[in-house]
C-alpha cells in the first residue's frame, strides 16, 4: 500500500531536475506511505520518464522496496494497492520456471506483465493503481482496479504527461493552476462529488476504474482500454443453492483480504455488511480480533448499541469512540482539504476519525464497503421501482399539480434523514421521461443547480458521459451498474481511501471482489431485492450466524448532524461565504438564490442541510486556494 507519482517530460530535463520534480510530488503524499520511498528515472534523447512512490509496508516488510525491475532492467514498476491472489499467481508463474527476488505482490504484477502483457491485468484480484515502464516496447502503462478503490489522476501538457495518486501532487508541479472544469463543477453540485473521468480542474482527469492507459513514447500518443469486460451471464441457480454459494464466496473473499504481515482489525458499525465481515474475520482468526466503531454525542445519530451487540457475539476486542462537534471542528480543514477538490459526503468526517483512532492499534482494517452496491442494499433501489409503478397509474398532470403540496408538507426543520426526508426525496425524484434514477442519485442540488450557478458556468447535461453507458435505467442491475460507475468510484471509495490513507491506515473491502459482483449480476433481481427486503440473499445466507431478526434492523449509516453544526460552530465561517461582495467577485453563484437558501437554514426556517453543506464544502475548498480577504 502506498501512493504513486510520475511524469513523462519531452523538454530537456536533467537527472537533478527530474529527481526534484519527483520529490516535490512525493512529499505531498507521505501520509499514504510513511515507511519508505522510491524513485526511478530513465532519460533518452527525446524524453525523460520519472516514477516515484511512497510505501506503507504491509506485505514483505524487508525486501519489498520499490521500484522493482526485471532481471534485464527493461521493465520497471511502481505500485499502490494489494493483490490478494498474488500467491496463487506466483505459484503458477514458478511452474513456468519464472524466478522471483522478492516476496511481494508488486513483483508478481511485473512478471505477469512480462510474460502476458496487459491482458494479465484481468487476472488480478485486488485494489491497485500502478505504472510500468516498458523500455523494449517504449511504452508507459498505467492501470486502475476493477472498482476504482485506488485513485489515479493524470494530465497531458505541452511538454508531456503527469500522473499521481492524489491531485495535489500534479497541481504542485504544473506551472499554473488549471481553470475550473464546468462539467466537474456541475457534477459536484448535483452529486456532492465528482466521478471519473472528470475532476474539478479542466484538463486533469481521473482514470476510470477497470481501465489502463498505454502511452506510446515514440509518438507520444495515449490510448485508454478496458481491462475486464462486464459479464452478462445469467444463472438459473436455485435460491437455496445460490445462498450456499454466496456464503462460501463471501468467506473466501474475507479470507483473501487477510493476507498481511501486520495486524488486521475491522470497522464495525453494526450494519449488515460490517457485521458479516467482522464475523467472518473472527471465524477465520485463531485469536480475538480487534473491532472499531464510532458514535456521536447526539443520541439520534448514535448507533453504537448495534456494534456492541455484534462485538459481544464474536468476542472481539472492541474499541468504541464517541465524537463531538469539537472533534469535527478540530479536524475539518484537514479532512475536507485533503480531497484536493470539493467533496461533500459528510460521512467522510466520522470515517476520518474512526481511521485515526484505529491506526493507533492496527495498520489494516477490513470494511463493509460495497455491500449495498453489490447486493442491492439502498433505499434508492426501491425508489426506482416505485417510479415505474407510480408513473404507470398516476397521470403526469396530477403529479405536477400535487407535488408542491406534498413537498411542503414533508419539509423538516431538523437535520435528520428520516421517513419524511425519504418520502420527500421520492416525490421530488418522480419523473415521466426516464430521468428518475438520475434524479435519485443527485444528492446535492437536484433540480435547481441551474438556479445556483451563474449562466457562464452551467452545463445542460453533466451526466452525458454516463448516459452513454445506460441512458434510461429501469432495472435493479442497471441501477447497480450506474452506482458502480459513479457513486462507488467517485464517492464511497474516495471517502475511505483519502480519510484512511491520511492516517496511514489501509482499508480493504471484501465485498469489492469481481467474483462476487459477477455472481450477484447473474442472479434474478428478486434474489437481491425481494419485496421490502434489501440484500435479501446476503441476509438469508448469514442469518443463522446472528440473533433472530438482527440483520433486518434498520441502519442509518455514517449520518452526521452537519445541519446543526452549520447553524452553530460553523455558522460564522458559512456566513462569510455568502458575503455579497465576495460572491460577486467570485462570479460562480447566483447570489439571489444561494443567500436566502443559506440564511433560511441558519435561522431554522427550513432544513437545507445537504445543499448548504455542499455549498460550504465547495467554498472551503475554493478559498483554500484563493485568499477570501483579497475579495
Amino acid at each position: 500500500m502506498c501512493g504513486i507519482n510520475g511524469f513523462i517530460n519531452t523538454a530537456f530535463t536533467t537527472p537533478e531536475d527530474a529527481l526534484n520534480t519527483l520529490q516535490k510530488m512525493n512529499q505531498l503524499i507521505i501520509h499514504r506511505g510513511p515507511d519508505d520511498s522510491g524513485f526511478y528515472q530513465d532519460h533518452s534523447e527525446t524524453h525523460c520518464v520519472g516514477m516515484a512512490m511512497r510505501r506503507l509496508s504491509i506485505i514483505d516488510l524487508h525486501t519489498g522496496k520499490q521500484p522493482i525491475s526485471n532481471e534485464y532492467n527493461s521493465i520497471t514498476i511502481i505500485f499502490n494497492g494489494e493483490i490478494y491472489n498474488y500467491r496463487k499467481l506466483r505459484s503458477e508463474l514458478e511452474l513456468k520456471k519464472i524466478t522471483f527476488k522478492t516476496e511481494t505482490d508488486t513483483e508478481v504484477i511485473l512478471k505477469l506483465y512480462e510474460t502476458e502483457g496487459p491482458d494479465s491485468f484481468k487476472r488480478l484480484d485486488g485494489m491497485f493503481a500502478f505504472s510500468i515502464h516498458d523500455k523494449k516496447k517504449n511504452k508507459l502503462i498505467i492501470a486502475r482496479d476493477f472498482f476504482g478503490e485506488k485513485p489515479l489522476y493524470y494530465t497531458q501538457t505541452a511538454n508531456g504527461f503527469y500522473y499521481a495518486s492524489e491531485l495535489k501532487s500534479i497541481i504542485k508541479v504544473l506551472p499554473n493552476k488549471p481553470p475550473i472544469s464546468k462539467i466537474g463543477l456541475n457534477l459536484f453540485f448535483k452529486l456532492t462529488y465528482i466521478p471519473a473521468p472528470f475532476s474539478i480542474y479542466e484538463g486533469i482527469q481521473k482514470l476510470e476504474a477497470n481501465h489502463f492507459i498505454s502511452y506510446d513514447l515514440d509518438d507520444h500518443s495515449l490510448s485508454i482500454s478496458e481491462i475486464n469486460e462486464i459479464s452478462n451471464y445469467k444463472s438459473d441457480i436455485s435460491f437455496q443453492d445460490a445462498k450456499v454459494k454466496l456464503h462460501n464466496l463471501m468467506m473466501t473473499s474475507i479470507e483473501s483480504r487477510t493476507v498481511s504481515d501486520v495486524p488486521i482489525g475491522t470497522f464495525l458499525s453494526g450494519g449488515v455488511d460490517s457485521s458479516i465481515v467482522s464475523l467472518g474475520l473472527s471465524q477465520l482468526s485463531s485469536t480475538k480480533i480487534d473491532t472499531f466503531s464510532i458514535g456521536f454525542e447526539k443520541a439520534d445519530f448514535d448507533e453504537t448499541d448495534k456494534s456492541k451487540l455484534v462485538a459481544k457475539q464474536i468476542n472481539s476486542n472492541h474499541h468504541e469512540f464517541i465524537i463531538s462537534e469539537n472533534d469535527i471542528k478540530e479536524h475539518i480543514d484537514a479532512i475536507l482539504l485533503n480531497f484536493d477538490e470539493p467533496f461533500a459526503d459528510s460521512s467522510a468526517l466520522p470515517t476520518y476519525l474512526v481511521s485515526k483512532k484505529t491506526s493507533d492499534f492496527v495498520k489494516v482494517a477490513l470494511t463493509g464497503d460495497g455491500g449495498d452496491e453489490v447486493f442491492g442494499g439502498y433505499n434508492k433501489y426501491y425508489m426506482g421501482g416505485l417510479n415505474t409503478r407510480y408513473t404507470k397509474f398516476i397521470p403526469e398532470f396530477i403529479h405536477n399539480s400535487t407535488k408542491p403540496l406534498f413537498t411542503s408538507l414533508l419539509s423538516t426543520k431538523d437535520d435528520n434523514r428520516g421517513k419524511r426526508f425519504k418520502l420527500k426525496k421520492l416525490i421530488q425524484a418522480i419523473d415521466y421521461s426516464g430521468e428518475n434514477y438520475w434524479n435519485i442519485i443527485s444528492l446535492g442540488f437536484e433540480n435547481d443547480s441551474a438556479q445556483l450557478l451563474n449562466p457562464d458556468f452551467r452545463v445542460s447535461n453533466p451526466f452525458a458521459h454516463y448516459k452513454a453507458h445506460i441512458n434510461k435505467p429501469k432495472s435493479l442491475h442497471e441501477y447497480r451498474e450506474i452506482d458502480k460507475l459513479m457513486s462507488l468510484e467517485g464517492d464511497m471509495l474516495v471517502k475511505v481511501d483519502r480519510t484512511s490513507m491520511l492516517n496511514s491506515l489501509e482499508c480493504r473491502a471484501p465485498f469489492l471482489n469481481k467474483t462476487l459482483w459477477d455472481f450477484a449480476n447473474s442472479l434474478p433481481e428478486n434474489y437481491l431485492l425481494k419485496g421490502w427486503s434489501k440484500k435479501h440473499i446476503l441476509k438469508e445466507a448469514f442469518k443463522h450466524e446472528f440473533p433472530d431478526g438482527f440483520l433486518e434492523k434498520s441502519k442509518k449509516g455514517f449520518v452526521v448532524p452537519v445541519g446543526d453544526w452549520l447553524r452553530a460552530g460553523l455558522k460564522t465561517e458559512l456566513e462569510g461565504y455568502i458575503n455579497s461582495k465576495l460572491l460577486t467577485k467570485q462570479g460562480l453563484f447566483n447570489s439571489d438564490y444561494i443567500r436566502p437558501l443559506v440564511q433560511n437554514h441558519i435561522s431554522g426556517k427550513e432544513d437545507n442541510s445537504y445543499k448548504v453543506w455542499t455549498f460550504y464544502s465547495f467554498q472551503k475548498w475554493y478559498f483554500s486556494l484563493y485568499n477570501p480577504e483579497s475579495y
